[in-house]
């Protein structure tokens, strides 16, 4: 069992529904931008964007903030629905939010800060070294960050509203943060305590299910080597790969079901048990 994780019958068993929020769409990327030396590189490829939002009882965690519409629609990224009009339709005051966890400050999940005014964010503390250290000087690793938003995580920083953590966090009974980097230095994976057992939200760990059929990174890394190794712990952390979800997979509207009839597409359970993929 990994460092810090506690067995589930030594303690409380509180559990907590996901709901996935696929609040943006690309249609027109390719293989290519996805996956390095790839034998159809010009192939289409579509990118959903989630972000999510855990709810146990009256307790809510927001899962990232997803993406600000105006920068996304510079790279083809069309959107969905509105976080904050998706964290109203699920019953969530943005305004009584109390925690926000960043799995990392790539400019597709940082986009909504604003819209969180009494929240205390989360975030790994490699990530904050990586985005405001001399990497960024190379074009290569700083092109998912968009500087406003970085500006933004200094001043939450010195308002006290962001908590820089270590590798690993225990943010509630039943949900954790483990540190995976690869993708950018400070990449983070939740495992979540749901009634089907234990779900790993892997965040850009996974952007989709075929890295982890085919053992194969993601294109855009900062550490490709950790980004394999981080395929390993994903599974230890899960109770089964039908726990695993990856964050940018249009495979995920097809195997979990919607919230409601009138939001499908746009906001999934996916502590619900999925349909059979194919691997």
């Amino acid at each position: 069992m990994p460092t810090g994780i506690t067995s589930a019958a030594g303690g409380s068993m509180t559990t907590w529904e996901i709901f996935g929020i696929r609040h943006a769409v690309n249609r027109t990327r390719k293989r290519g931008q996805n996956f390095i030396n790839d034998a159809d590189p010009l192939a289409p490829l579509q990118m959903d964007f989630y972000c999510w939002v855990l709810r146990s009882g009256d307790r809510v965690i927001v899962v990232d903030t997803g993406m600000d519409p105006v920068k996304g629609a510079a790279t083809g990224n069309v959107q969905v629905i509105s976080p904050v009009e998706a964290w109203r339709a699920l019953g969530v005051d943005p305004a009584a939010v109390d925690t926000v966890v960043l799995t990392h400050a790539h400019y597709d999940h940082m986009g909504y800060l604003g819209a969180l005014p009494t929240a205390r964010f989360l975030m790994q503390a490699e990530e904050m070294a990586y985005v405001t250290g001399p990497l960024m000087e190379k074009a290569t690793f700083r092109q998912a960050y968009k500087p406003d938003e970085i500006g933004q995580l200094v001043t939450l920083l010195h308002g006290g509203r962001l908590h820089l953590h270590g590798r690993e966090l225990r943010i509630a009974d039943g949900v954790s943060a483990h540190w995976v980097g690869g993708h950018c230095a400070g990449q983070e994976v939740l495992r979540v305590r749901t009634a089907r057992g234990w779900v790993v939200l892997a965040s850009d760990a996974l952007h989709y299910y075929e890295e982890l059929d085919r053992g194969v990174p993601f294109a855009i890394a900062v550490d490709l080597g950790a980004m394999l190794a981080a395929h390993d712990l994903i599974r230890e952390l899960a109770d089964s790969e039908a726990h695993i979800i990856p964050a940018h997979d249009p495979l995920i509207a097809d195997l979990y079901p919607a919230v409601s009839p009138d939001l499908a597409g746009r906001i999934l359970r996916l502590d619900a048990t999925p349909a059979a993929r194919d691997s």
